[in-house]
């Protein structure tokens, strides 16, 4: 099992190095990743969402939905409680980035491409799930936390984001069992299939313009991943388990909280007048780390399951 998960996070890696070789070679640019981000948020991302669910309605797949969501809700209130309680620093700015990465994981970019490529269509819904609820809470306990002023969280941003519009598109063809033209299945499938190459280059370009060695200077970046990619992913593992959650919810869930530091957390650093460099430095050492981490913690889960 242990080779087939490490063969699968191989294939991501190699996509993330032809990203790290053309952004150092300058044929992939700042503009560039943008652009391709936008892409992938706004249009790669919910298609898989959308995709998940282009079945005929099934009263058992509805409430499986409903526990992925009840349960991913459990885990991120947890890592955010230990996440205050373990990461702390007299530095503010460097506080908020740590407690920021350390709780969201790039269950979108990372996840979900593994989520499909081990688990099919069934792991990519639990996966979509997740990065619904993922979307909910950055963009209202993950701006409240890097901004520390409640009334920069927008009501709108919370609503009207890509992974809650395609879940509700998704569900209304799913409830409804709303036929779909094979015409549109197959274009919302090729936009789909863009969710594994797409995404790696765009973090293998952000790794060629920061210095990975400058994360292990840091004893509380040090402990912030560790927490991110070692204990929060065993940890939920091992509570999962002895909830009793089995089978491919379980290894879905593992796989989204055992992806590497959020790439959002850099964009909110920014945005918000947090320690840039440090995030820089978090996303960029979590993602070579994941090489080995994932695989150990995904495949206990199948282990497990």
């Amino acid at each position: 099992m242990f080779l087939t998960v490490f063969s699968q996070v191989c294939v991501l890696m190699i996509l993330i190095a032809v990203g790290f070789i053309t952004g150092k070679t300058g044929l992939f640019n700042e503009n560039g990743a943008k652009v391709c981000s936008n892409i992938v948020m706004y249009f790669v991302t919910p298609c898989v969402i959308v995709k998940s669910l282009m079945m005929q309605f099934d009263l058992q797949v509805l409430r499986s939905m409903g526990v992925c969501f009840g349960f991913s809700l459990l885990l991120f209130a947890l890592t955010i409680a230990a996440g205050h309680l373990l990461l702390r620093s007299p530095d503010k700015s460097k506080q908020k980035v740590l407690r920021f990465g350390a709780v969201f994981s790039n269950c979108g970019f990372m996840g979900l491409p593994l989520q499909q490529a081990l688990l099919g269509e069934e792991g990519a819904l639990y996966g979509s799930v997740y990065i619904v609820l993922f979307n909910l809470l950055v963009w209202s306990y993950g701006v409240l936390l890097m901004s520390g002023d409640l009334h920069t969280v927008s009501l709108k941003k919370l609503v009207v984001n890509p992974g809650l519009i395609s879940l509700c598109i998704g569900l209304a063809i799913f409830l409804f069992s709303v036929p779909v033209p094979s015409f549109l299945y197959d274009s919302v499938g090729h936009m789909a299939a863009m969710n594994t190459p797409l995404p790696m280059l765009i973090i293998g370009f952000h790794l060629s313009q920061s210095h990975v060695l400058n994360a292990f200077r840091d004893i509380r970046c040090i402990v912030a991943i560790l927490l991110r990619m070692v204990v929060y992913p065993f940890a939920s593992l091992g509570l999962l388990y002895l909830l009793g959650v089995r089978g491919v919810l379980l290894v879905s869930l593992v796989i989204s909280v055992s992806a590497p530091v959020a790439a959002l957390t850099t964009i909110f650093a920014v945005k918000f007048k947090g320690e840039t460099e440090l995030s820089v430095n978090m996303v960029s050492a979590s993602t070579v780390i994941s090489v080995v981490t994932m695989p150990l913690v995904i495949t206990a889960a199948q282990w497990l399951a």
